[in-house]
């Protein structure tokens, strides 16, 4: 079994763990036709419309 040759710093270690705290929330865009938020580059979960066309 793989073991490490030697201890791993605190710092070392917590600058690995600080990328895991920058993690965003999803950019939202308005959609064009109802105007409620929406992920960017998905179908509006509130109209259904997606690039101008009502795809549900």
């Amino acid at each position: 079994m793989a073991v490490p040759k030697r201890r791993q710093s605190h710092s070392r270690k917590n600058k690995r763990r600080s990328e895991w705290r920058k993690i965003d929330k999803p950019g939202l865009v308005e959609c064009p036709q109802c105007h409620e938020l929406k992920k960017s580059h998905r179908a509006c979960l509130n109209c259904g419309h997606y690039k101008g066309k009502n795809v549900m």
